[in-house]
């Protein structure tokens, strides 16, 4: 089967299998989604089901209404990305291992023969018959002398076929002078090449017991030893020694014992490298049976197949029916694998290679069998010899020793070959034109490897047949399907991409790429996707050969799913990643070009285009131009940013976080050019690149605030890119609005004048609109007074302070109220004077700088603890720098500010500067007012902890003013500077995360997935018998305390919930601190700071995926969204995702008071608060999806999401009004009402009643009134209820139970019915047994129970049940 059609095949299973429950884990997502898992939702769950708000199609049963089906924030991204920093394929550590160090040649043969034909040596006694053959010569058949040559010759021959490349020498009988000579000589030719050093001494007496070899004098009267010792100093290293005689194993100790005396004697020289193969043990003597050739050894390493062969037939079935003499006529060539002989080769080639890799260490394997290919046939060879030998009960010696391997299983399946190819040799013989049947040898092997990949895994032995699958590779007619098992194998992770490179796979795929076979296209994109997803260094092989040129053209091919067009990209991205010669290849090869038609092709919404695919695009673009200024300029030519910018809203997080990336490395970041030098700024007059910098930085900003920290990581990433190339301008452009009254502290970032949309706060799109800042050449600060203070909260700028005016933008600095007088006529100049003559004249306009600043600001504060440290090192680029805050971790690069300041808290509350103002500017021109401090101290800003520090650009204008009268500014922090700045960028995390995609399974679902099921299961057949309880069983006042827990907050509780399926409660207090308690067993679970940011308060805590592995919502109350997992078990919390809900603010407004509520049915957020709108975030695409503007002024007090029907919302307001919206519907709003009009009070509690209807709400205000709504027929309420005079607090809607209970300050809870009637109440009582409550901020039902627990201002949380219902 096709890979492809592995693919599909697992694509329609999956889609069958799962029809039952649509969700997407991360786990399924692999089947459901061919090859992805990456995070993007299915085809499925966008388009149909519960969870979707396209339409509202409702599943079927009316219970399982209840049950939303959508699950969220369980993709790959949502593992760790605050935890470990992603490691991409690698270069060294486990990879390394497979390459076999050098490779090595052996580039000279010494072939010394000591036979003396016709006399015997003194201390061999042999019988008759007697083993004779030489070499396959009887040397008593012709002369003596012409036999010692004939049998030299023929060795030689024997040896060519191995290695034909090679020089050979023989000396036949030698002295040990013509010994000497001979082995200086190899020495001398083969260099550092390997030399081998082949003795057959059958014509002389056995070694020594010192290891001497024996040798002749010049007359032949004497036989003269030659010690190992000599030899080796003449051969030197490396060297392979094949000693052919009795006794070998004598010469085999002796080496040994001199290579440890050499070790210890010369210390520090390394290891010398050599081989020796020798034919028997010590005490042994070779067999003499006629039965076998005299050189038995060397015949089994020069001639195995014929050997092989002779041996099987005297012990095959064949023994009686066979000749012999027809092995000496076996037709064709080794080399030639369609012939008999080559099929043969080729299956003991296998059969020993498979022997070899099962039994050897893989050092040993990878030494032995795959340095130097003369080396290893002599090995494979040599296992045959030991098999062969042993039989004659003679074992053979090698150093470094092997483990016996003559009775390894194997042997039986050559055994088979050879008898299936035997059977058929009389009949080739006899008739040449026969037709040869191939063995099924290779078939079988196969299937084997087969059965092992459905049964076997990474804790099982490996695949006895990995070699064998290398050799089929040589095969086209077995190659198909050995491909695509080797993909099965090498998609079960690392471990088998690791197994299968040490088997010597690389070379064989490599040189595959040279094929055009269409059909093995995909399944070698996807075998070099998981050899790169682990191996990064093979990029220099892949160009070397040409290879990339095979993955583009894959780019093109319309029958590939786009899956496989991804795993082309993404190879094409590893070999131009940090790799110029890589970068050259393929841009001379136009994937500029390729990768752009492909981005161009696809529509945003075009379900066709695989995300993945555009994921790998773009970072494939984005690693062919990083750091490589040739190519950044064709991107820009080929208007690549304009070609990029649409991906920024695709609905994957990956997809919007590849494209900024690609788009941050086109920024030109300097390193080619010498911004700093005077007159470095040349290129900036390039018009084309201006532009295209202007709409990068543009395209980049408005996606600042995207819902994944993902994508706001690669925007910090580039935006410091950014800041290294505008470095100055940048700096310019902040120290001019970071300019404070001497010693003073900023208390506001510079307002800018911001055209927003009519609703009074930016979308991301209309973020920072560019030019729309007064075009003043370098704005300065503007001090803020009490009665107008500029609302920028979390780094994002008010519209419509009244400070922001294109007049005012001219002004001085002003320290207060009360100087607001002063001449702004001096200060213009000064400006004039002081920083913006000092810069260049800028390639970019002000704007945009501004809006620059102002994005680093916000993500320098950003929820996310990773991104917030990405931002402040973006600003410390710029100059800024974080001061040591109590409740925040400093960065490294800070230090205590040296400066006094006006305020004793200014360095924990502001912007603390290294120097003043005043400094800056170079005094003298200002008359000594401006050098006094402000009179009041400034109010605390926003951007906690941060200073301004100055780089060496501005240090002369420090210097130059000793007469200041201020503190000396801070010398110790200098700015980045120089070449050595590369290191201070941070680096992106896209690419190297995303390549962990393919270094996981593919072709198969995880194990888990079925347990997931499982659970959810019989999770949802829990709820839905709960629920059928609430609905139908008769509620009473719920009068029993279950459990009262005191959490020991300061402030009290401020908001708590009820764990689904466990009995947990979760509460919170203003400060944000988290604790998780166990009421049944009275256990604190876990306790946790939500962030460590000094601006606190909560808004909200929900669950996400309350059916699954649920997680835990928590809202601030500025509208930071915080997520996170695993929050039960003690201080094992993990931070899922956060981000900012609530995008700019309304003006005149301090506080967001942010309201939330989360919808699981539909997957979406819903955010509001003191701003004129309301957000709709979708957290599966981790994106805005909606704004919908406020129908009123007043601000949003209260906000509830309906459990039941996805896409609706009610939202109570500060003035009363009760509106209810569906984002499914164009218009929004689907009705409003007003039924708190008379008392003028806002909303403090709403909710959807139970049940299956729509519009039917609950509204409470603080006046105390309950009003009962149905906003779809009716405006005004149909029942109300008085039930708290003017102090109502809290209000709490049953989920399925008709329930309903509110809390007021006076320490009292109702509960009523949704008749209006109380079913009682619980008050404070002072009496000893009644139950203590406090005033109550909390009331929050269980899901699925009659259950409530109530949070108190003592922090106390209570819960309560009905006396029917079980304590869980």
């Amino acid at each position: 089967m096709a890979l492809g059609d592995l693919m599909a095949s697992r694509f329609s299973q999956s889609s069958a299998s799962l029809a039952g429950v649509p969700n997407h884990f991360e786990e399924l997502n692999i089947t459901t989604n061919g090859l992805s898992e990456d995070g993007e939702r299915s085809v499925r769950d966008s388009e149909t089901g519960s969870s979707s708000y396209g339409g509202a199609v409702m599943t079927t049963t009316t219970s399982m209404a209840y049950l939303p089906q959508t699950v969220v924030l369980c993709e790959l991204r949502h593992d760790a990305f605050e935890g470990s920093l992603p490691s991409g394929p690698s270069d060294s550590g486990l990879v390394s291992k497979w390459r076999p160090r050098d490779r090595m040649k052996t580039g000279c043969v010494a072939l010394v023969l000591c036979l003396n034909i016709s006399v015997d040596p003194p201390d061999v006694i042999k019988i008759s018959p007697c083993a004779r053959m030489e070499c396959w010569i009887d040397p008593f058949s012709m002369a003596p002398q012409k036999a010692l040559e004939t049998i030299g010759r023929n060795l030689n021959q024997q040896y060519e076929r191995w290695q034909p490349r090679a020089r050979y020498k023989i000396s036949l009988d030698p002295t040990v002078e013509e010994v000497k000579k001979l082995c200086t000589t190899c020495r001398k030719y083969a260099k550092s090449e390997r030399v081998l050093f082949h003795y057959n001494g059958h014509g002389v007496p056995k070694p020594t017991a010192n290891g001497e070899i024996w040798l002749f004098n010049k007359s032949y009267t004497q036989y003269i030893p030659l010690p190992i010792s000599d030899l080796d100093s003449w051969l030197k290293t490396p060297s392979i020694y094949v000693f052919d005689c009795s006794a070998a194993g004598m010469i085999v100790k002796a080496f040994i014992e001199l290579q440890d005396w050499t070790a210890t004697t010369s210390s520090g020289t390394s290891a010398r490298d050599c081989i020796l193969l020798a034919a028997c043990e010590a005490h042994e003597t070779l067999p003499q049976s006629a039965e076998f050739p005299a050189d038995v050894f060397t015949s089994c390493l020069t001639t195995p197949i014929k050997m092989a062969l002779r041996w099987f037939c005297t012990r095959s079935l064949l023994r009686e029916s066979l000749d012999y003499s027809l092995i000496d006529r076996i037709p064709g060539r080794q080399t030639d694998r369609k012939t008999l002989l080559g099929e043969l080769n080729w299956i003991f080639t296998a059969v020993t290679d498979t022997i070899a890799w099962n039994v050897l260490s893989h050092d040993l394997f990878q030494r032995l069998f795959r340095q130097d290919l003369l080396v290893a046939s002599l090995f494979r060879n040599f296992l045959l010899a030991e098999r062969i030998m042993r039989s004659a009960n003679c074992s053979p010696v090698s150093h470094p020793i092997l483990p016996p391997t003559h009775q390894h299983r194997m042997w039986d399946a050559w055994d088979m070959a050879s008898e299936i190819c035997l059977s058929q040799l009389p009949t080739l013989v006899e008739d040449p034109n026969a037709e040869f049947q191939p063995s099924p040898f290779f078939t079988e092997q196969l299937t084997a490897f087969e059965v092992w990949l459905d049964h076997g895994s990474e804790h099982k032995k490996p695949p006895e047949q990995l070699p064998i699958v290398l050799q089929v590779l040589l095969s086209q007619c077995h190659r198909f399907r050995a491909l695509v098992l080797l993909g099965r194998f090498l998609d079960m992770g690392p471990w088998a991409v690791d197994l299968a490179l040490s088997v010597g796979i690389f070379p064989y795929v490599l040189k595959l790429l040279q094929t055009t076979t269409p059909e093995l296209r995909q399944i070698l994109v996807f075998i070099w996707t998981k050899i790169l997803a682990l191996d990064k260094s093979c990029q220099v092989d892949l160009v070397k050969d040409g290879g990339h040129a095979y993955f583009i053209r894959f780019l093109d091919s319309v029958e590939a799913y786009p899956e496989q067009r991804a795993m082309a990209a993404f190879v094409l991205a590893v070999i131009v990643d940090g790799h110029r010669r890589g970068q050259e290849a393929c841009i001379e090869a136009g994937l500029i070009h390729f990768c752009l038609r492909h981005l161009q092709g696809s529509s945003p919404n075009d379900s066709q285009t695989e995300p993945l695919f555009l994921q790998w695009l773009c970072l494939c673009l984005g690693k062919l131009w990083e750091d490589f200024t040739e190519a950044q300029t064709l991107g820009v030519q080929a208007n690549a940013p304009a070609i990029l910018a649409p991906l920024l809203s695709e609905p994957q997080p990956e997809v919007r976080a590849a494209a900024v990336f690609a788009l941050g490395t086109v920024l030109d970041v300097g390193f080619d050019t010498s911004r700093d030098d005077a007159g470095g700024e040349e290129d900036c007059d390039d018009d084309e690149k201006v532009r295209s910098e202007a709409s990068i930085v543009k395209n980049l900003l408005s996606v600042a605030s995207d819902g994944s920290p993902l994508v706001r990581a690669e925007v910090a990433v580039a935006l410091a890119r950014f800041a290294f190339g505008h470095n100055k301008h940048l700096k310019s452009v902040a120290a001019a609005y970071w300019k404070p009254q001497p010693n003073s502290v900023l208390t506001a970032l510079p307002s800018f004048a911001v055209k927003a949309s009519g609703s009074g706060y930016m979308t991301p799109t209309q973020y920072m609109p560019h030019g729309s800042i007064a075009p003043s050449t370098v704005s300065p600060l503007l001090r803020v007074g009490e009665s107008s203070q500029s609302v920028i909260r979390d780094g994002r700028a008010s519209s419509s302070s009244p400070l922001v005016t294109p007049g005012l933008m001219h002004g001085s600095p002003l320290s207060d109220d009360s100087s607001q007088h002063s001449d702004s006529g001096i200060v213009t100049d000064s400006i004039s004077n002081g920083v913006v003559n000092h810069a260049r004249p800028r390639p970019l306009d002000n704007a945009l700088y501004s809006q620059c600043v102002l994005a680093m600001c916000t993500l320098a504060k950003d929820p996310s603890p990773r991104i917030a440290e990405l931002g402040r090192r973006v600003l410390s680029i710029i100059g800024i720098e974080q001061v040591v805050a109590k409740s925040m971790k400093s960065t490294p690069r800070s230090a205590q500010p040296s400066e006094s300041t006006a305020n004793p808290s200014s360095s924990l509350n502001g912007l603390a500067r290294s120097s003043s103002w005043f400094d800056m500017n170079g005094g003298g021109h200002l008359s000594l007012t401006f050098r006094t401090p402000p009179v009041s101290p400034p109010r605390p800003s926003y951007l906690t902890g941060m200073r301004r520090v100055y780089s060496l650009e501005f240090r002369p204008h420090l210097m130059s003013s000793p007469d200041s009268g201020l503190a000396d500014p801070l010398l110790g922090t200098v700015g980045p500077s120089g070449s050595s700045e590369r290191s201070f960028l941070p680096l992106s995390t896209i690419y190297n995360w995303s390549c962990g995609h393919f270094s996981k399974p593919l072709l198969t679902a995880t194990d888990d997935s079925e347990e997931i099921i499982a659970r959810r299961e019989e999770r949802e057949k829990l709820a839905l018998d709960r629920i059928a309880k609430c609905q139908h069983s008769p509620v009473n006042r719920l009068p029993s305390q279950i459990a009262s827990w005191d959490t020991k907050f300061e402030t009290g509780i401020k908001t708590a919930l009820l764990q689904p399926f466990s009995p947990v409660v979760v509460a919170s207090d203003e400060n944000e601190r988290i604790r998780v308690w166990n009421y049944e067993e009275a256990t604190l679970l876990n306790s946790f700071e939500n962030h460590d940011y000094p601006v606190k308060g909560i808004s909200k805590l929900c669950l996400v995926n309350e059916l699954d592995e649920s997680l835990l919502l928590v809202a601030s109350s500025d509208g930071n969204v915080r997520i996170w997992k695993d929050y039960t078990s003690k201080s094992q919390q993990k931070l899922v995702t956060a981000f900012s809900s609530i995008q700019g603010h309304k003006p005149g407004v301090r506080s967001v008071n942010a309201v939330v509520d989360w919808q699981q049915q539909s997957g979406c957020l819903f955010a509001s608060g003191e701003i004129s709108s309301i957000m709709a975030w979708d957290l599966d695409k981790e994106q805005l999806v909606s704004t919908i503007p406020s129908p009123s002024d007043c601000s949003i007090s209260a906000l509830s999401a309906s459990q039941i029907h996805g896409g609706q919302f009610v939202a109570g307001f500060s003035d009363g009004f009760v509106r209810l919206f569906d984002i499914r519907t164009p218009e929004m709003l689907v009705s409003e009402t007003r039924p708190h009009t008379p008392r003028l009070e806002r909303v403090v509690g709403i909710a959807f009643q139970p049940g299956l209807e729509p519009g039917k709400v609950v509204s409470a205000s603080q006046a105390g009134y309950i009003q009962f709504l149905d906003l779809r027929c009716m405006k005004d309420t149909y029942l109300t209820i008085d039930a708290h005079r003017g102090s109502l607090t809290a209000l709490a809607v049953h989920r399925h139970a008709p329930l309903i209970a509110s809390g007021s300050a006076k320490q009292l809870i109702k509960m009523f019915n949704l008749e209006g009637e109380q079913l009682g109440s619980i008050r404070y009582y002072p009496s000893f047994m009644a139950q203590k409550i406090g005033s109550v901020c909390s009331l929050t039902f269980h899901p699925y129970q009659v259950l409530l627990a109530a949070g108190a201002a003592d922090a106390c949380v209570s819960i309560y049940a009905d006396e029917t219902s079980p304590t869980r």
